[in-house]
């Protein structure tokens, strides 16, 4: 039955029942599972749709099954055709694919009409004119019944308005259709629902062929019936919807199998805000550079930062399927990443905040090279050459004029301190400008030490730095990012979360000197600095005349286990 080999999904709730569906007896039992991903066109795929996908289109796999991929565009005011192919990319780019299997809801508008003028029919739907305000009066508490003046409507005055209300007669909010069920049920989503409302917007795909649009609730278990779902797999805000979205399979006139709804818990990150409507708006208010914005919690925003497929993959996978909604903390999310770079990342040697090095025994106008390896993890990875020559790069922060307690980095008449993979140096002094900055640090090198090893074997105490060869090193602009908020809950009742965005959330450093290897980084590479973290090339402004690096995650883990 199910394979769990195929992708690593581990068993859940979700699975058993499935696992109960299909066993013999069971309400699928011979048949294929079929689920779908129906995310709405209004914005981009965020790392919280992340988990709802991975579970859509990991079932299926799981279960050797399909999964669909459906535009839900029942709403055509925010909607547009730039969100729908942002989201096709973002799926390929996680690995996930739905061969021939990708439908818009509005491919059903016609037969959700024919289903509404069926309910009618049957006397279990009416069109009614209360006014929202009078609607919301109207709608009863958990002791009193719901109400409208317009149930018992006959069904032949309510089917001729209902063909009045796509003929375009009536304005925004005159008329909705209501599903006639139970105006004292004691779930609110059952008190006779509006089923249909009066829109009059343009539509990215239908244009303006339509001016009535059904409701999620009527349309969403249509479109499952229609395409043979089994099990339709949403989020726990669903939960009370269910016997709505039961009724609507059981009364509407599709002669296919039921389709099964099963809700689990969002996924929820600290530190971070979900809502597409508020990712929008930091997005129109220019309070970052996009929806791509690497501090962004979308996908193209991960993508751009430096994330990948398996990091975010195994991520969705760790944290489980529950049906309890809990935080995870985003450190787990940057644990992901970290353990994933760290096996398939190139090492390569950066200074971000440079000063001159200056060798002074070594000979003028001499170079040599050193080989040192791409991955200490991947031996197949090989081996690379860098330069070396009387001029480096070092970190500013590998030297003080004046050491501090412990310090063992380069001070003068300090340790001798290991240039990485190179040689022995020994800091001998250094020069400043007129106002007192340290401008190149002075040293001398044993060149019988070749390698970092000093040929009588007496012990370094000195700190390894790292360098780069100022003869041959490529200027590039780093940017070193940070949580876009610094409020762990910016999302909370009654917290205005542009108050608790951070305002350290990004520095950009303009000087830093690297490899002349990373000359030709491209954005779908990804490197450890060495000593400073794991970082990519720019995918929007990075060019071989302008290098941008973008520090996707620090080498120090944050994570407790």
């Amino acid at each position: 039955m199910a394979d769990e080999l195929n992708t690593g999904l581990s068993q859940n709730f979700i699975h058993n029942f499935i696992d109960e569906d299909l066993a013999e007896g069971g309400r699928c039992e011979g048949m294929k599972v079929h689920t779908r991903f129906p995310p709405e066109p209004n914005g981009y795929l965020h790392i919280g749709h992340c988990k709802a996908l991975t579970i859509d289109f990991g079932t299926a796999e799981k279960y050797h099954g399909l999964c669909n991929l459906r535009m839900d565009d029942t709403n055509p005011t925010k909607e547009d055709v730039e969100y729908v192919e942002a989201i096709k990319e973002d799926i390929h780019w996680l690995g996930f694919d739905w061969d021939d299997r990708f439908y818009y809801a509005s491919d059903y508008f016609e037969k959700m009409y024919e289903y509404a003028e069926g309910l009618i029919r049957k006397g279990l739907a009416y069109v009614c004119q209360l006014t929202p305000e009078q609607f919301r009066e109207y709608r009863g508490d958990v002791t009193t019944p719901a109400r409208s003046p317009y149930r018992d409507r006959p069904m032949e005055e309510s089917l001729d308005l209902f063909r009045r209300m796509r003929a375009g007669e009536f304005p925004n909010g005159a008329m909705t259709l209501r599903a006639r069920i139970d105006l004292a049920s004691g779930n609110f989503n059952m008190r006779d629902p509006v089923i249909y409302r009066i829109n009059h917007a343009h539509h990215h795909r239908q244009g303006d062929k339509w001016c009535i649009y059904p409701m999620y609730d009527f349309a969403h278990p249509i479109e499952d019936a229609l395409e043979g779902i089994t099990h339709s797999l949403c989020s726990l805000e669903f939960e009370d919807h269910r016997p709505l979205y039961d009724w609507v399979v059981s009364n509407v006139d599709i002669p296919y199998h039921k389709p099964r709804q099963i809700e689990f818990a969002r996924l929820g990150i600290n530190y971070t805000v979900m809502s597409k409507r508020k990712l929008r708006q930091l997005v129109e208010e220019g309070r970052v550079s996009g929806w791509d914005d690497p501090r962004m919690p979308t996908l193209c925003g991960l993508r751009r930062r430096g994330y990948t497929p398996a990091s975010i993959r195994n991520f969705c996978e760790r944290i489980g399927v529950a049906k309890n909604t809990n935080t995870i903390e985003y450190a787990f999310l940057e644990h992901c990443l970290r353990e994933d770079l760290n096996e398939t990342a190139q090492r390569m040697m950066a200074v971000l905040r440079p000063v001159k090095l200056t060798i002074t025994n070594y000979p003028e106008g001499m170079s040599e090279t050193f080989e040192v390896e791409n991955n200490p993890n991947r031996p197949e990875d090989g081996m690379r050459t860098v330069t070396f020559s009387r001029s480096l790069w070092i970190e500013a922060d590998d030297f003080l004029a004046q050491p501090i307690p412990k310090y063992k980095r380069l001070y003068p008449d300090g340790p001798e301190c290991r240039l990485k993979g190179a040689y022995l140096i020994t800091c001998t002094g250094f020069n400043t400008d007129e106002n007192g900055n340290v401008t190149e640090v002075l040293a001398t090198y044993d060149p019988e030490s070749r390698g970092g090893n000093p040929a009588d074997g007496r012990k370094v105490k000195g700190a390894t730095i790292h360098w780069v060869d100022a003869a041959t090193a490529v200027d590039a602009e780093v940017r070193l990012y940070d949580s876009l908020f610094s409020d762990p809950e910016p999302d909370a009742a009654g917290k205005d979360f542009l108050e608790c965005l951070n305002p350290d959330s990004l520095e950009i450093l303009t000087d830093a000197k690297v490899e002349a290897a990373l000359a030709s980084a491209r954005s779908s590479d990804h490197f450890q600095f060495m000593r400073q973290g794991y970082f990519c090339a720019d995918s929007r402004d990075s060019r071989p005349d302008h290098l941008v690096f973008n520090r996707s995650v620090s080498l120090t883990d944050g994570f407790k286990a």
